[in-house]
Parts: structure tokens; sequence; C-alpha cells
């Protein structure tokens, strides 16, 4: 894999910024920014911008110069380029604007919807990110009509995609069980808003879902929200290997041997725990797409 900078024309703060890519590997192009020292705050989806100052001192660390429009296309061919409508939907002023939708009146609400986005935006992440939150939410929302449950149950819904990894430090059910508690901390002080006890204990068990991914056969609110979380995993091959991309980089310090062996043990448990999709049209969207993509990455993994 090849690290790529283009020249300093893109104005902000005061100066120019470069853009740092890779042409096939996030976690290269992350392990290359930090030996840089360019911080992680500087990675935006799909490449880091960088200052005019640093790119002589990149480029003799190893990034080939490049003309922009070259990196443009070498960002294109590489698989980890996210789109300009995707990178839209999970700027902070449209997810803020979907947050304010959720509320009769967004006042009150907006301190938190302000917080959760900017844990969203923390700069460890790479998959666990403002983009995911949109998927899921986008997913939520092209399943929903046809699972016809109350608007009251779909609201705590949106609102459980909202919090189901706002905290993530890389640990398992550790990460949802902190995101679900702040739930409370959060939804709590709008109890006067028409935020009842009962939304913020509904809100915090569909957190929990996300944890195991098992909903009851019962559970269609618990099902749509694991359906919208999972969507990723039904997208085209395309999509799903970029996903991958992103997942590795965001494990970055894990050594090979490590991650592919426990993430060969996250793919044969969704692939042995049963349907992947709890309800009638996320199976139908995105069952087959994804059995077909996990088998893959797992015959990759063993190879």
């Amino acid at each position: 894999m090849t690290v790529f900078i283009d020249p300093p024309a893109w104005p902000a703060h005061g100066t120019l910024f470069s853009h740092l890519v890779s042409d096939g590997s996030l976690r290269e192009l992350r392990l290359f920014a930090r030996a840089a020292g360019v911080p992680d705050r500087a990675f935006d989806l799909d490449h880091y911008d960088v200052p005019a100052a640093r790119h002589d001192d990149l480029v003799a660390a190893g990034a080939v110069p490049v003309e922009g429009g070259d990196l443009a296309r070498r960002l294109a061919g590489s698989g980890l380029r996210v789109s300009g409508a995707e990178r839209g939907r999970a700027k902070q002023a449209a997810l803020l604007t979907r947050w304010d939708a959720l509320w009769a009146d967004p006042g009150p609400a907006r301190k938190a919807g302000e917080e959760l986005v900017d844990r969203w935006r923390e700069p460890h992440r790479v998959y666990h990110s403002t983009l995911h939150l949109a998927v899921a939410l986008d997913a939520l929302d092209a399943i929903a009509d046809d699972a016809r449950v109350p608007d009251r149950a779909l609201w705590r819904a949106r609102l459980a995609l909202w919090f189901h990894d706002a905290v993530h430090d890389g640990v398992a059910r550790q990460d949802e069980e902190r995101s679900a508690a702040l739930v409370a901390e959060l939804l709590g002080p709008l109890a006067g808003t028409g935020v009842s006890a009962e939304d913020v204990d509904e809100v915090a068990r569909l957190v929990m879902v996300t944890a195991e991914h098992d909903p009851a056969p019962d559970d269609v609110v618990g099902a749509l929200v694991s359906d919208a979380d999972l969507a990723v995993l039904g997208g085209s091959p395309a999509a799903y290997t970029r996903y991958t991309r992103q997942v590795r980089a965001e494990y970055c310090d894990v050594p090979d041997a490590l991650f592919r062996a426990g993430r060969a043990q996250v793919l044969r448990t969704l692939l042995e725990g049963g349907p992947l999709f709890r309800t009638a049209p996320g199976a139908a969207r995105w069952q087959t797409a994804a059995v077909a993509n996990l088998r893959d990455e797992l015959a990759a993994l063993a190879a």
C-alpha cells in the first residue's frame, strides 16, 4: 500500500491544507500518520487534512506527492472513498437537523444532541463514526414503515440509535453498558419536556439490544434497532469491503494475528447465531448479501 499527498491548496484556519490518502489501507494510512505525528483528529472519514507546513516533511517520511486530480482518482480507486452524499449526511449540521426533528420543541434537547454528535466525532473512531450513525438512521427509515410500529416506539428506536455507540472505547458490552447509562444522564433532565421515565428505560434497553443483536421474538422495536445497526453487513461487496477496512483501522494497534483471530470469531458468531436480521423488511433487504459478505470475509481471513 502507498500513501499519497497532494499540494497544499485547500484554505482553512488561515493556512492551506493538503490531503493524505492511501490507495488501499486505512490501517496503513493511520499508522503512517501517527508515526509522522499527524493527530487522529485530522482524519476526515477517508483522508487526513494536513497543513501546508507539514507537506514537505510528510513527503520525506514516505508520502508520495501527486497532483490533486491524481490523488482524487487514486482515492476513488482504493475502495476507501466516502462519497459527497455520504459525507453530507454525516456532517455535524445535518445530524443535528435530524436530532432536532425528533422533538416538538428542540431547544431543551439541543445540548444533549450536540454532546452526542461530539462523541460520534471523537478522533479515535474510524468505523464507529458520524457516518455509521447516519447510515444506521437511514437504515431504520428504510424499514420502519413496513414494520408498522407505533410512532412513540419508532421515536424510541431512533433515540436508541443515537445512543448505541455514543461511548466507544473498543470494549465489547462495556461500551454498550456505558452508552445505555448515558441515556439517563442526557435524557433524564428532559423529563419536563415530554420524556418519561418509561422512555428513558426503554431507550436504554434498546441500546443494550445492540450488544448481542439477539432481540426476543416478540421484541419488534428491538429488532428494528438491531437490524438498522447491522445494515452495513448487507451492503454491496464494495461497501462491505470499505467497512472491513474501517474496522481494521479503528483497531490499527492490534497485531494482525490477534485481529484476524478475534474478527473471525465475531464473524462465526454472527453466522451461527440464526438470522442476522429479525424484521421482515430487514431480512428481505440485507440477509442474503450479509451472509455472503460475512462468509467471503471469513474465507479471506483464513486464507
